[in-house]
């Protein structure tokens, strides 16, 4: 491009949303070192602390969600979702992009439609298999839609979608280390089968009360495990632990800053069925079983785990089910092996590579067609 190529990229509230969003803007980074990119995020939000950490700029708009509970609060929030299409009017002017967006939360609502609003084509990036609110009210306006899943006409146009996947970190993939190194970092036998637990970087409080109700079983199991707790249940659980005496097979952490590590000693991973974490599976061929969260907008993990699950590309148990269900179908998988290659062959099956480069390539290309039309 002969003009100054700028970017705005807007939402954020999870993890689900940052992380690509982030990556997306890293892979047109790569593709035009000179880009000029702008986020746009909610006040109070983490994405406020994680994109400046990734060395970008960012807005905060005070846009929140409906309060369902108390409707009377909800004037305050129509205020603040008036104040914040103002304010995204006045980045959009400052800023001047030539394409817009819009990774999902309530941010990107008003940034693109204010964009929108002004001709700057907009593309949208829905994690899930089952569509947020935002995006969904979003697709009308939307130039192109890159999306994860199969089946996505239901909620979108289907001229518009691209089967793109999720982005993913890309240390995950670069990791050149041998399951043996792996597991021996842990301070594990690399001889005995490998179980990772992992409930997001706050944790899973049904994946951690699984384990502590089975403790018996995994004092006197062959199978090892490596346990990511938590920080929010990290100080209680080493308490239970220290009454119930902690098993040498395993390794109990708070949070796991290594992760590629973590995947590579592992036989088999037990996970909540976030976006991101799935398309992280099924690029490394992992063998899971997903334990979706029953606190998410439309149930939208469940959602995630049955694309997984009707394709046998994983299992799945549910939220409610898992105390007593989870450790033992864990024990019977980790030790058939014909099951864990045939899990981790129709994971693999699903896997799209590249996805971060794909949607940056099909950015650029918004913002040639929108400078050359205006």
């Amino acid at each position: 491009m002969s003009k100054e190529l700028r970017v705005i990229i807007s939402g954020g509230g999870t993890g689900g949303h940052i992380f690509p969003a982030v990556a997306i803007a890293n892979a047109i980074k790569a593709l035009c070192p000179d880009v000029k990119i702008l986020f746009v995020g909610a006040l109070g939000r983490m994405e406020m602390q994680r994109v400046p950490a990734a060395g970008y700029e960012i807005k905060g708009l005070p846009i929140q969600g409906f309060d369902r509970k108390n409707p009377l609060k909800n004037l305050k929030v129509l205020y603040k979702i008036w104040k914040s299409q103002r304010m995204a009017r006045q980045i959009i002017k400052e800023f001047c992009p030539q394409v817009a967006v819009g990774v999902g939360g309530y941010a990107s609502g008003p940034t693109l439609n204010m964009a929108a609003a002004k001709g700057i084509p907009c593309l949208l990036q829905e994690q899930n298999s089952y569509a947020g609110v935002t995006n969904k009210l979003l697709a009308k306006k939307a130039s192109k839609i890159c999306v994860a899943y199969e089946g996505m006409e239901r909620f979108f146009p289907a001229e518009k979608i691209m089967l793109t996947g999720n982005p993913v970190r890309r240390q995950l993939l670069e990791n050149m280390i041998s399951r043996e190194d792996a597991i021996r970092s842990f301070g594990l036998d690399p001889q005995k089968k490998t179980i990772l637990l992992v409930g997001g970087s706050l944790g899973a409080r049904t994946i951690n009360e699984s384990v502590l109700k089975h403790i018996n079983e995994i004092k006197t199991n062959n199978v090892q495990f490596i346990w990511q707790t938590g920080k929010y249940y990290s100080a209680k659980i080493n308490e239970q632990l220290e009454k119930l005496s902690h098993p040498d097979n395993l390794v109990v952490t708070d949070f796991i800053s290594d992760m590629g590590l973590a995947y590579k000693a592992a036989d088999l991973v037990i996970s909540r069925a976030g976006a991101g974490s799935i398309s992280e599976f099924c690029l490394l061929g992992k063998p899971v079983i997903l334990v979706p969260s029953p606190n998410v907008a439309e149930d939208h993990q469940t959602k995630n785990a049955l694309a997984l699950v009707n394709r046998q590309a994983a299992l799945y148990v549910k939220d409610a089910e898992a105390k007593d269900r989870l450790l033992t179908l864990a024990f019977e998988t980790v030790n058939d092996d014909a099951k864990l290659k045939s899990l981790s062959t129709h994971i693999l099956e699903m896997a799209l590579p590249n996805s971060a480069e794909i949607i940056a390539k099909e950015v650029i290309t918004l913002a040639q067609n929108s400078y050359y039309s205006h």
